[in-house]
């Protein structure tokens, strides 16, 4: 992949140009680089954000969808290639948990251990329910994204957004739902997994069997007010969390 190629993967929030590390943020199923335009004000300076830009939405839109974990994961692996000269963290949120998580095994196989792995959302990989929502009806997917919490679903209230935006979202749930790995590998990096503390999607004990994905004593927990997209109401908050891991090295 060319640098010009990789520079389309993601939206780089610079603040300094001797950044001490790269944090990669991984948005959910439908979602784009946008849940996390806030962050790089709120982080040190030094951290740079960089936001992962799925194809099939906004600019990216002409652009075909992936609808293959391992697609999706070896694709932004190899992106990520000319900002390997800074340690990285990962955040995933959702869909991006496992995206994340990915990458960072990938990343590893390659001998580069990234300083943290964080996990929203989302259960370990092994304990997730997948139901078939991408073979749904519109209005059943549109019904079950509005359970989740109300993070611009009124967009599909209007018939023209509507056509835009549902084919990313029903390629990413054939993605998430078709991901099934019976005995996920650990990984090095710690990991910290994010959630909200009324997030229906999300039972807590196979979120806290992220555990089982990395050594011994390197898991915690932390847990927020709120639904499937607490990190939207509570960003001042997640982001001051996840600057101080970051910070501890």
């Amino acid at each position: 992949m060319t640098t010009t190629e990789a520079k389309k993967w993601f939206r780089v929030h610079r603040r300094t140009a001797d950044p001490r590390l790269r944090l990669v943020c991984f948005p959910h199923a439908g979602g784009t680089a946008q849940l996390f335009h806030g962050w790089p004000a709120l982080l040190p300076s030094d951290v740079e954000v960089l936001a992962v830009r799925y194809p099939g939405r906004q600019d990216r839109l002409a652009e075909a969808c992936i609808e293959d974990m391992a697609t999706l994961a070896d694709t932004i692996e190899d992106a990520l290639r000319p900002w390997l000269d800074r340690p990285l963290a990962l955040f995933g949120h959702s869909m991006g948990a496992c995206v994340a998580y990915e990458v960072a095994l990938r990343l590893e196989a390659r001998g580069i251990v990234p300083e943290h792995l964080m996990v929203s959302a989302h259960e370990a990989p092994h304990r997730a329910d997948r139901a078939a929502l991408h073979d749904a009806d519109d209005e059943t997917l549109i019904s079950h994204v509005r359970q989740l919490g109300d993070l611009h679903s009124e967009a599909y209230d209007i018939p023209e957004l509507r056509d835009l935006l549902l084919p990313a979202l029903r390629s990413d749930y054939r993605l998430i739902e078709g991901y099934h790995p019976p005995n996920p590998a650990p990984v090095k990096a710690p990991i910290t997994a994010y959630a909200g503390q009324d997030d229906q999607s999300c039972a807590l004990d196979a979120v806290l069997a992220w555990s089982g994905l990395t050594a011994p004593g390197a898991f915690e927990l932390s847990p927020y007010p709120g639904d499937h997209f607490y990190l939207v109401a509570r960003e001042a908050e997640v982001v001051a969390d996840v600057a101080a891991r970051l910070a501890r090295g």
